[in-house]
């Protein structure tokens, strides 16, 4: 695996280093609920505000109706940005769901 370091010592690879975020996304038609990817060293809307890709990718994903009812699973969906509306952390959605038990 090749790498550089630049003037200011960040050292550049070959490699891309990404984390997986269990999400759930609210598009203007649908909520999903599944995994994205981001850059380690990036916050995820980092990855939205990048101009330069429209899409991103979800894995895993489900796609829910109203009442949060499965209707449709893939193990990947390319997801427009434009249509994203909100996006929750899936861990905030689950301790929430505790603390109202």
């Amino acid at each position: 695996m090749g790498f550089r370091v630049d003037p200011n010592g960040k050292i550049f690879t070959d490699r891309v280093r990404k984390e997986t975020v269990a999400c759930v996304i609210q598009t203007v038609g649908n909520r999903l609920r599944g995994h994205i990817f981001h850059r380690a060293e990036n916050r995820v809307i980092d990855d939205f505000n990048n101009s330069t890709e429209a899409f991103i990718a979800v894995t895993d994903v489900e796609i829910l109706d109203a009442s949060d009812a499965v209707i449709a699973r893939s193990e990947f969906l390319l997801l427009n940005k434009s249509h994203v509306i909100w996006i929750l952390p899936a861990n905030a959605e689950a301790g929430d769901a505790e603390a109202d038990a």
